[in-house]
């Protein structure tokens, strides 16, 4: 608990981890619809925070990752917007 409170990227690490978890287990619980906005933001913005962390130390894996799951989840978001309009 103490790392989590005194280096500001093990939170930051933490608030983004959290951000799709609420979006896993909302999909999981039958909460959350995958499809949603809500949905897609939290995993884009969650691993768009994790993406970021990778980085300090660069961690190739990781980046490769959270960058892919950022770019996803928006494809995702904005595919199911644009069927939805048409």
């Amino acid at each position: 608990m103490y790392a989590l409170l005194h280096d500001p990227m093990q939170l930051i690490s933490f608030v983004g981890a959290l951000m799709i978890l609420i979006a896993y287990a909302g999909h999981q619980l039958g909460r959350m619809n995958p499809r949603s906005a809500t949905y897609n933001l939290l995993n884009a913005f969650g691993s768009g925070i994790l993406g970021y962390v990778a980085f300090f130390p660069f961690k190739l894996g990781f980046v490769i990752l959270e960058t892919a799951w950022v770019f996803i989840s928006f494809y995702a978001m904005f595919r199911y917007r644009a069927r939805k309009s048409s």
